[in-house]
């Protein structure tokens, strides 16, 4: 097991080319950029002392609908680790070149809720490389610790597409679950992307403009699947338990500009919401919201 500890949060600029090179003809082939093949890496990477810049975080409300208040919103600790994740993914010894994944699923675990002025510790590992129908899975795993206690945690699901799948070795955590009809509807501006890249890092090509989004097979620029979480968490901010597990799905990107619809339902303890096309009634996200983590 090999352990990198990082004092900062790594650049994400330099991380985003990198990603592209092994896309690239005869630069994808060569030593140090083409990504071995076969398992997870044995690599831990881990940031330390990270405090909340209320400038930053302040921007994430705005662009994710999220009120102030003195605790942090429960996908804002992903902006935190993102810098980790993408020098996991652009490490050689990651199984699949990053350019191409896609974010399938997303589990997080809130243990309790965090301070807006807490210091908090990140670490960041790949596990679980399995089967996919069309390709393969593999999951980054982040968790957050004060003082040594897990205060929260994520799984990001990645699929990556090749010949060769198999059927999954455990069920979906959302399979057969449908997103809720709704009546609130979100208009999105073409420049969502941006916006949501300036804050959170990811600049990825496919969300930025129509022209950039189109080399890699888009009609236009796409929404962030973390963004149309967050803004989905903030639309129920108010029925969030202090602990609890949500998981969600991303089923189908949405072009920008665009119209969707948000819709949730709650029973019991059980709370479920998604967003569809205004349109179309095609589903773009599902997830729920269980007590406890």
């Amino acid at each position: 097991m090999t352990t990198r500890v990082f004092t900062k949060a790594p650049a994400t600029v330099p991380l985003m080319l990198k990603a592209a090179l092994p896309a690239l003809p005869l630069i994808g082939g060569l030593p140090g950029v083409k990504h071995a093949k076969g398992a997870a890496p044995d690599l831990v990477l881990e940031r330390h002392g990270v405090v909340t810049d209320p400038q930053h975080l302040e921007a994430f409300n705005e662009v994710c609908g999220f009120p102030r208040s003195e605790f942090l919103p429960a996908p804002y600790p992903h902006m935190a680790a993102f810098g980790l994740h993408m020098t996991l993914m652009t490490d050689t010894a990651f199984p699949f070149a990053p350019m191409g994944l896609v974010h399938l699923r997303n589990t997080i675990r809130q243990h309790r809720r965090i301070r807006v002025d807490e210091t908090f510790d990140v670490t960041v590992s790949a596990t679980d490389l399995r089967p996919h129908p069309k390709g393969s899975l593999i999951d980054i795993v982040t968790t957050v610790t004060v003082a040594g206690e897990v205060v929260w945690d994520e799984v990001m699901t990645l699929f990556s597409r090749h010949k060769g799948g198999a059927a999954e070795t455990t069920a979906a955590p959302l399979a057969g679950i449908e997103a809720p009809d709704g009546v609130v509807q979100w208009k999105l501006a073409g420049d969502l992307g941006r916006r949501y890249g300036a804050i959170s890092g990811d600049r990825n090509p496919i969300h930025l403009y129509p022209l950039t989004a189109k080399a890699f097979g888009f009609p236009t620029n796409i929404a962030h699947g973390m963004w149309t979480l967050a803004r989905s968490l903030s639309a129920v901010q108010n029925r969030l338990p202090e602990t609890f597990t949500n998981d969600v799905e991303f089923r189908k990107p949405i072009l920008l500009p665009g119209t969707v619809v948000f819709g949730s339902r709650q029973d019991g303890d059980l709370l479920t919401f998604g967003v569809k096309g205004a349109k179309k009634p095609v589903t773009h996200l599902v997830g729920r919201v269980v007590t406890g983590a």
